[in-house]
């Protein structure tokens, strides 16, 4: 099929058509992709900048938070103006603002065991932008019982991880089988995070959604890359697939999250 870019948007892509891993073709398969991004905060900032400057044609943003003043350290596609507004809302017009080519989808609602998979059917890739472990392990059971690539990413401090898993190795249970205990690893409130931190990683996230879904470079898929802001080292961890994995195993003990309690430790009972 003969790429259907318009005057406008070979102009508005040109520096990535002249890639040759990407090339028009490759910029029409960007416009017909639709990416879920839960989480509209630190993390989904730049996650929603770059895939909605990239031309995602499809973003959907889920978020039941509204903006607050102390996020705009670092939140950076809120502003002042939208302190007190519904963040997926603050999001969309930021994303209408930037590249109106972008359709954008919005849930101003916390993913949950009764929504989850309803809200990632549809997309072709999911990225994890959410700040706490009962939200990770449902995108996690969500996207691998449906099949659903996603990209992981999280924040501490000064250090960041990302990690991709599109459904042929590991799965997040596998690098973490169950969560910490609630007061082992304090909240960004209490711990407090460099504001650029998120920035870094959210980045690093939408680099890889855009590998994926133009099936280019080399996926962090069965490995973590773990940043450190301090001292800059960046390493890549190797993560295997545990086969005793109740999601991903060679037996898996569940095969739906409605089975599933999301708080807590987010242990699956035996």
């Amino acid at each position: 099929m003969a790429p259907s870019l318009d005057p406008e948007q070979l102009d508005r892509y040109s520096r990535q058509i002249v890639l040759e891993s990407v090339g028009p073709d490759g910029q029409d398969r960007l416009l017909d992709s639709a990416v879920l991004v839960v989480g509209v905060g630190g993390l989904g900032s730049p996650v929603i900048q770059y895939l909605a400057a990239a031309g995602i044609g499809r973003l959907g943003l889920v978020d039941g938070d509204v903006v607050e003043r102390s996020n705009l350290q670092r939140q950076i596609i809120h502003g002042i103006d939208d302190v007190g507004r519904p963040k997926v809302d603050s999001g969309a017009e930021f994303v209408a603002d930037l590249n109106p080519n972008v359709t954008v989808e919005t849930d101003e609602t916390a993913l949950s065991a009764e929504n989850a998979t309803e809200l990632i059917e549809g997309y072709d890739v999911v990225v994890d932008a959410t700040d706490n472990f009962p939200a990770r392990f449902l995108v996690n059971d969500a996207c691998t019982l449906t099949g659903t690539p996603f990209v992981h990413g999280a924040v501490y401090r000064f250090e960041g991880q990302v990690t991709t898993f599109d459904g042929t190795g590991p799965c997040y249970r596998c690098l973490f089988p169950s969560a910490p205990p609630e007061d082992a690893i304090p909240d960004c409130a209490t711990a407090g995070v460099l504001g650029v931190v998120p920035g870094t990683i959210g980045t690093i996230q939408a680099t890889e959604t855009i590998k994926h879904l133009l099936e280019i470079g080399e996926s962090l898929n069965g490995r973590v890359l773990h940043y450190d802001a301090k001292t800059m080292d960046v390493e890549s961890v190797p993560l295997k697939a545990r086969p005793e994995c109740p999601i991903c195993g060679d037996q898996p003990a569940v095969d739906s999250i409605q089975a599933i309690t999301y708080e807590g430790d987010c242990a699956i009972p035996e």
